[in-house]
């Protein structure tokens, strides 16, 4: 049976930011009036209409925030999903990674390197990810500096 656009296999993190960026590139070739605009934006990014975007932020390439999504003054995001309900705090930097559901990212955060974060995670401000994959229910006070498991 053949099927219009595409399919990949996104079962692992690096392959679903990889889907991500392939889709979003399909969004702009045939759908760009849903993708987000602005001084803000770079590259293809989509936003739900129910976030909050702060000022003076920096948005994209290859951005996904959902619905209920607040993300505060100054945050930069890149290569990277956030899902619905996440607070991301004044100036946190989210690079390459996945943000679950009702997690917060707080302030002077560095998110990085494919990280995962699992549903409800709360990241404590100043704090550094490298490649962590934090399991749901979490908070992190303290940094991860390699890739690790965080149970």
């Amino acid at each position: 049976m053949v099927l219009p656009g595409f399919w990949m296999d996104i079962g692992q993190p690096r392959d679903y930011i990889t889907g991500l960026r392939l889709y979003l590139d399909s969004l702009r070739k045939n759908s760009s009036s849903k993708l987000a605009r602005g001084s803000h934006v770079v590259g293809n990014v989509l936003v739900d209409e129910t976030a909050k975007i702060g000022e003076g932020c920096l948005i994209g390439p290859d951005v996904a925030i959902g619905p209920g999504c607040v993300v505060e003054s100054g945050v930069r995001l890149s290569r990277c999903t956030v899902m619905r309900g996440v607070r991301i705090k004044k100036h946190a930097c989210i690079s390459g990674s996945i943000i679950g559901w009702h997690s917060t990212v707080g302030q002077w955060a560095r998110v990085e390197n494919m990280t995962i974060l699992g549903e409800d995670v709360h990241v404590s401000d100043e704090i550094y990810s490298n490649g962590g994959v934090v399991l749901p229910h979490k908070e992190i006070k303290s940094s991860i500096l390699k890739p690790e498991i965080v149970m």
